[in-house]
């Protein structure tokens, strides 16, 4: 199907992803790295503070509770909107709660107020994943995955940089109490959303609900093969990426401080201009090509840390490497996330997503001790030349399902 782009980019659906992409991010850092800092300023000890990050588990483990939110509409707003509007408020009074707190009594309070804006958190961003995936059409799954990224990073710029910078002038209790306000402003957001304009039959039972997903799923054509190919798109990205900073420091010898102004801020500006073009192209390419197109580039830009390896402390190769590979990675993720809301029966899309997301994440979870282990045994030079293989690998797999591909991007 031929759309403009400039019709995708003017489309209230792609508006819609773009706002709850901001709506997502907010309260992320507000339980992690926001959190460890004012626990690190009020003098609690690093030990405590590490067994503070466990809260951040809700993330990962989000699609053990998703099902409740396919079977159960709240009775107002529709399945989605409703579930965002309550969960948006429950987050604004936890928020409010959180800066309320004291770090420097009793730490009780503060973990179980941690967790619960976590698990809030969670749970809103398994609603906003199905409703993002419910509401477009094909053709405008891949900027709404770009802009879905872009709302995400303002939103975790003004939670995380921003109230560091506001806890001196205003507290962290006024930091925190000013993030509430926000989020339940947010609640507007959901009121005026657009609806998802497909009628969706629920599960007859919570039981049904645990169920239907996995067998809807599995009894798709090649689904096994899609689901390898979710498992391994992102491995030799998420390999060569595993171990960026102690190559940089370690292997070629660059400061902290080199990595932190020069690496960062160059990892920072490819990422954002790597999501926009990733999207663009998409309107253009569709879902195979994009996946295609960008799997390629995200496996050969692999090969740009290899030549820093060889060339040492140099800073302009040094951007040059980490500049590309972000900008590619970061097409692969506007191309991939497209791929998995493709994948998705809008029945069970909150449980869906969540699992595929889920095996997405294995990879840049595990590979770590791998990583380590292969450049012990054959350098950095070689090791980003075995992640630029790596990475080819999945293509295989993408031409073999290439027609079911294809097909999942025609609308349902």
């Amino acid at each position: 199907m031929s759309v403009s782009l400039r019709a995708v980019v003017l489309n209230p659906r792609v508006a819609a992803a773009l706002v709850f992409g901001f709506v997502s991010g907010l309260p992320y850092a507000l339980s992690q790295g926001t959190l460890q800092a004012w626990l690190a300023q009020a003098g609690v000890d690093l030990k405590t503070i590490g067994w503070l990050t466990l809260v951040s588990l809700p993330y990962t483990l989000k699609f053990v509770w998703a099902p409740l939110m396919d079977r159960y509409v709240p009775p107002f707003w529709g399945r989605r909107r409703g579930w965002m509007a309550c969960l948006q408020l429950s987050l604004a009074l936890m928020i409010f709660l959180l800066g309320q707190s004291d770090p420097t009594g009793a730490l009780t309070p503060v973990a179980v107020l941690a967790v619960a804006v976590a698990f809030l958190s969670a749970s809103n961003d398994i609603v906003i994943d199905a409703y993002r995936t419910d509401l477009l059409q094909p053709h405008e799954r891949g900027l709404g995955s770009t802009v879905t990224q872009l709302g995400y990073r303002v939103a975790m710029l003004l939670s995380g940089a921003l109230a560091l910078i506001l806890a001196t002038p205003l507290g962290w209790s006024g930091t925190y109490a000013l993030m509430a306000a926000i989020m339940l402003l947010t609640v507007l957001l959901s009121w005026a959303a657009p609806e998802p304009q497909a009628e969706i039959i629920r599960s007859p039972s919570l039981r049904a609900a645990l169920v239907e997903p996995f067998v809807q799923y599995l009894s798709q054509p090649a689904a096994v093969g899609l689901l390898v190919l979710v498992l391994l798109y992102k491995v030799g990205d998420a390999t060569a990426l595993s171990l960026s900073t102690a190559f940089l420091i370690k292997g070629v010898g660059f400061t902290v401080t080199e990595v932190g102004v020069v690496a960062k801020t160059t990892t920072t500006t490819a990422l954002l201009l790597g999501t926009l073009i990733g999207g663009l192209l998409y309107v253009r390419l569709g879902l195979f090509y994009s996946l295609w197109c960008f799997g390629i580039l995200q496996a050969v830009t692999n090969l740009l840390y290899s030549w820093l390896a060889f060339a040492g402390h140099d800073i302009l190769v040094m951007m040059a490497a980490v500049g590309f590979d972000n900008l590619a990675g970061a097409m692969g993720s506007t191309a991939f996330g497209a791929f998995l809301m493709a994948l998705c029966d809008r029945r069970f899309s909150a449980t869906q997503f969540a699992l595929l997301t889920a095996i997405a994440a294995l990879p840049r979870s595990l590979v770590g001790p791998l990583a380590a282990a292969v450049v012990a045994a054959i350098g950095w030079v070689k090791f980003y030349m075995f992640t630029f293989g790596l990475g080819l690998v999945p293509l295989l797999l993408l031409w073999v399902l290439r027609a079911k591909i294809e097909r999942l991007d025609e609308p349902r």
